[in-house]
């Protein structure tokens, strides 16, 4: 599973302006089932994804292709774990440890 950290790196009135583009592609990895949870960060200098059931080198493909990369808006940083415990409602994402 992934943390996906996203951290504005230039003024929210740019990421503002590309926010329908952004929800567009946020739709499309829910759509592959890749995308789990996702929201802004409080205060607003970015936001949060949840992914889960892809590799590293999916998940950079997928972030690179976020219009807020694109435009040059944010920046990521992808944090990988192994999500071995979960609520019942997540437990098709749970993961075993690598022997």
């Amino acid at each position: 599973m992934f943390v996906l950290e996203l951290t504005y790196t230039a003024p929210v009135e740019r990421a503002d302006a590309l926010l329908d583009a952004h929800i567009e592609w946020l739709d499309a990895q829910y759509a592959t089932g890749v995308f789990i949870a996702s929201g802004r960060k409080n205060p607003r200098d970015g936001g949060i994804i949840l992914a889960a059931g892809a590799d590293r080198a999916t998940i950079e493909k997928i972030v690179a292709a976020d219009p807020f990369t694109v435009e040059g808006v944010c920046a990521y940083r992808i944090t990988e774990f192994y999500a071995t415990k979960t609520a019942d409602a997540l437990a098709p994402c749970r993961e075993q440890l690598p022997s």
